[in-house]
């Protein structure tokens, strides 16, 4: 599976540790930064990976920041995105689970390295299977379409 990654500066050291054990599971990483601890607006970095997810170019991203909350709502904003910020293991299988969620966002500051890991390789085992969910999925999409529709200030 192809995965876009990205964080912000205080999450550096976790997407590095998270890369590579990604590389480890045998995924394909597309790192989109940052790529040093130098001070970034995360929006930009949320955006890039919850576009290339939305795009095709890659099946699943994964967002990390202090506490994931930022990323999550910043890539939330793309166009067919679904993201959660999770920081359990029942939140992210829920996330594939129950919302067919294509981007994982995790907080740096809120979970340790160990967690990380287990999170991210259960969202990688799990696939969402049409169910009791599919209905709430599509008012999903639903919504944002019609919203997209409105007429902006």
């Amino acid at each position: 599976m192809k995965i876009a990654l990205g964080c912000d500066e205080a999450a550096f050291d976790l997407k590095e540790i998270i890369k590579d054990f990604l590389v480890d599971l045998g995924q394909e990483v597309k790192d989109l930064g940052v790529f040093n601890k130098e001070p970034v607006l995360y929006p930009d970095i949320a955006f890039q990976v919850a576009s290339n997810v939305a795009n095709n170019e890659s099946e699943r991203g994964i967002l990390i920041c202090g506490t994931g909350i930022g990323m999550a709502i910043t890539a939330n904003k793309v166009p067919g995105i679904r993201a959660a910020v999770c920081h359990d293991l029942y939140s992210t299988e829920r996330s594939i689970l129950s919302n067919n969620c294509q981007v994982l966002t995790m907080g740096a500051r809120v979970i340790g390295v160990e967690t990380a890991k287990a999170m991210v390789k259960r969202w990688l085992e799990l696939t969402f299977v049409d169910g009791r969910s599919t209905k709430k999925i599509q008012r999903i999409s639903s919504i944002e379409k019609k919203f997209s529709k409105l007429p902006r200030k």
